[in-house]
């Protein structure tokens, strides 16, 4: 499905900004609400699981650069399923959204087929129905999807 025009863009600064708003910034290693016995994956950064254990801490700075590393396969999975091609803004939008939800979550979903379609208004639609926890809707996750539409909406500057 891969576009070319789509095989050089990387997450610019205003698509990290959302992200790391969205993820929040912990430097101290925590362990998964979700997992009350064994707490894994332990969390630090702007969301970062590889390698992380009790005890951990990091730096801004560390944090920012493992946001980079990580968001590389969501990046990858924009590039290589989105068939059409793609504004920076539009780019950043979905990188933030597949590293939210998953490649897999994301290569199955209505927004794709929609946006391969052409149907980028639709697309940008689809957006506010991920919204959910295993709790129901989260305020974060509304918060966050309307950002991510509103971004890729949003005319290059």
């Amino acid at each position: 499905m891969t576009h070319p025009a789509n095989s050089l863009l990387i997450t610019s600064d205003k698509g990290l900004d959302l992200i790391k708003l969205s993820e929040g910034l912990e430097t101290e290693a925590y362990p998964d609400p979700g997992n009350r016995v064994t707490g894994e994956p332990w969390t630090i950064g702007y969301g970062h699981t590889r390698g992380v254990h009790r005890g951990d801490t990091c730096t801004k700075a560390q944090a920012s650069d493992w946001l980079r590393e990580d968001l590389q396969a969501a990046e990858g999975a924009v590039r290589h399923l989105v068939g059409v091609p793609l504004g920076q803004r539009q780019f950043d939008a979905l990188a933030s959204f597949v590293f939210n939800i998953g490649a897999a979550a994301f290569g199955n979903s209505t927004l794709l087929r929609l946006l391969n379609a052409g149907d980028t208004t639709g697309a940008a639609e689809q957006f506010k129905r991920w919204n959910r926890g295993a709790d129901g809707v989260l305020p974060g996750l509304v918060t966050r999807r309307a950002a991510e539409r509103d971004l890729f909406l949003s005319q290059e500057a």
